[in-house]
């Protein structure tokens, strides 16, 4: 099992299903074979006489488009179809009849063949029962230059919300019509994709990554290999922006600016999209969008890995329709871009023990370069112990704190002249820059033994005090399978007047030692099996092992 479905055949009713027991929606029986939702509180001879009903839908596997964008302000229904199959003419035709009310109706439809051909044949239809029916065409994507049929894709969101704040307000349905039209022409959307989406019930294709793919899992216009979010953000913007007109609207109180839609295909997570966010407002200029949709999953194509822009020129009357409320579950709101404000953090009393110009002690300063030096050359393989025991990033957590260390011994802000003073800055630092909780715990270890030291302790005794202070706050004993586990023999062995050659092999006992404890009582290692810690040596442990071998080193 790969992916949560149960029947293949039952996924576009099990979604509609759930999507009408928690909204405020009335679904089509299910014994009509019909698919159609529409806004619980819609009377065609009460609402229907006083505004256009809106009507959009298609083949399924865009959730949350199309039932999600039902509500008031938006959508009065949907008809759906299978998934990436449109839905035919007699399921819209019931639609029509149950939400078309005096005022008329309006039928959203996106640019494909069967979209086109049964939506349009539904309306002749109604027409044909005296029904005032009309109907916008999508075709936003911009992925094949001069396509004599460019393809309807998340653009239509905007679409929806336009056309529903305007029949919200009273707009007639030619108004309507001619105003959706009218963004229609003025709006572009381009989409990429790192993989495909994979069908229920079917393997997932592979396929390399592509720019300009359908919606409906369609091949994209040419393969792409963007190296990163930027070049992914880059590949698509370059063609979308020579597409779409540039944005200079005569008399624009916004001047020259976007509305920005990204749009989350299927599987990107949060972390991406906001990766790629940030990447859109950076690359178009934060001064020229003036307001940003998402990211959010908008008009998916069910798991494909992947992400689309929508542009459209920033004018007030759109803004007003873009910024009315709406009852529909699924509109994400629109967000003002503004200019990020920045302060300054008050650090001075932080960062007491980092100096200009510190005093300077050669061979302590060579010691730390060779700690730092051996936490930067282990990251791998304590990012890999790691991930067989917590979440794979210890070596990239200690390869941080050397790092700042590192960073202040270059500019010489850390006093190797002292024990006590070169403590207490090692723990500022690590407490900065460090992260995690092996950084805090180190930085408590450290900040602890400078003051130790301060107070006349040696140096074993003032590390013993700050070992102390971190099962204090950490929980942690021997025997815990965590970095104790060689710390604390290495420290006991130097408080008994022993060598750093001979406290290194202590550290070194007791890392090995880690390797046959199967049970952790902390760190993220007590939440793993047993079986996936025996015979794995402890990351930290491993990590202070390392650092007393390296202090050892003549």
């Amino acid at each position: 099992m790969e992916r949560f479905y149960n029947a293949p055949e039952r996924v576009v009713d099990d979604i509609l299903h759930v999507t009408a027991a928690t909204a405020d929606l009335r679904i089509a029986e299910p014994e009509s074979g019909l698919r159609i939702l529409v806004r619980g509180d819609w009377d065609r001879q009460r609402e229907g006489s006083r505004q256009v009903a809106v009507l959009s839908g298609g083949g399924a596997g865009h959730e949350p488009a199309h039932a999600g964008f039902i509500g008031d302000g938006m959508l009065t229904g949907v008809i759906s179809g299978n998934l990436f199959a449109s839905p035919s003419v007699e399921p819209i035709l019931a639609a029509i009849r149950e939400v078309c009310g005096d005022a008329g109706c309006l039928l959203v439809v996106k640019n494909y063949t069967g979209d086109r051909l049964n939506f349009g044949l539904a309306a002749e239809r109604a027409r044909g029962e005296g029904l005032n029916v009309e109907m916008v065409i999508v075709a936003d994507d911009v992925a094949i230059a001069e396509a004599p049929q460019p393809r309807g894709i998340a653009g239509t969101l905007l679409v929806h919300k336009l056309a529903g704040y305007l029949a919200s307000q009273g707009a007639s349905l030619a108004e309507i019509q001619q105003r959706t039209r009218t963004l229609c022409e003025r709006m572009g959307s381009l989409g990429m994709a790192l993989k495909p989406a994979a069908q229920p019930g079917q393997p997932a294709s592979t396929r390399s990554p592509e720019l300009g793919l359908g919606i409906h899992n369609e091949p994209g216009t040419r393969a792409v290999d963007p190296q990163s979010a930027d070049d992914a953000m880059r590949l698509v913007l370059e063609p979308l922006l020579q597409a779409v007109a540039p944005v200079s609207a005569p008399g624009s109180s916004f001047g020259t600016a976007w509305v920005a839609m990204l749009n989350n295909l299927g599987s990107c997570s949060s972390q991406e999209m906001g990766v790629l966010a940030e990447s859109l407002l950076r690359q178009l200029g934060e001064e020229r969008v003036s307001h940003l949709i998402g990211p959010a999953p908008l008009m998916t194509s069910l798991d494909m890995h992947g992400f689309s822009v929508t542009l459209v020129a920033s004018e007030p009357e759109l803004i007003e329709a873009l910024t009315a409320p709406s009852t529909a579950p699924a509109w994400p709101g629109i967000q003002v871009v503004r200019n990020v404000v920045t302060f300054k953090p008050d650090t001075a009393q932080g960062n007491a023990a980092l100096l200009e110009n510190a005093p300077q002690d050669a061979e302590s300063t060579a010691v730390l370069w060779r700690v730092t030096e051996t936490l930067r050359e282990s990251r791998e393989e304590l990012d890999a112990l790691d991930a067989k025991s917590g979440d794979g990033d210890a070596g990239a957590s200690m390869q941080s704190g050397a790092d700042s260390i590192a960073k202040a011994l270059d500019a010489q802000r850390l006093d190797t002249s002292s024990l006590s003073p070169l403590f207490t800055g090692i723990g500022q630092l690590l407490a900065r820059d460090m992260g995690g909780s092996s950084g805090v715990l180190l930085s408590i270890l450290f900040t602890a033994a400078g003051g130790a030291l301060e107070r006349g302790d040696n140096p074993g005794e003032a590390l013993a005090a700050g070992v102390r202070k971190m099962q204090e706050y950490g929980g942690a004993r021997a025997g815990d399978r965590t970095m104790l586990d060689a710390l604390i023999p290495a420290i006991e062995s130097l408080q008994h007047g022993n060598t750093l050659a001979e406290a290194a092999q202590a550290a070194r006992t007791g890392a090995q030692a880690t390797a046959s404890l199967t049970t952790a009582k902390a760190g993220r290692s007590a939440y793993v099996p047993e079986s996936a810690l025996e015979g794995i040596v402890d990351p930290g442990a491993e990590a202070v092992a390392r650092v007393f071998e390296a202090l050892a080193r003549p």
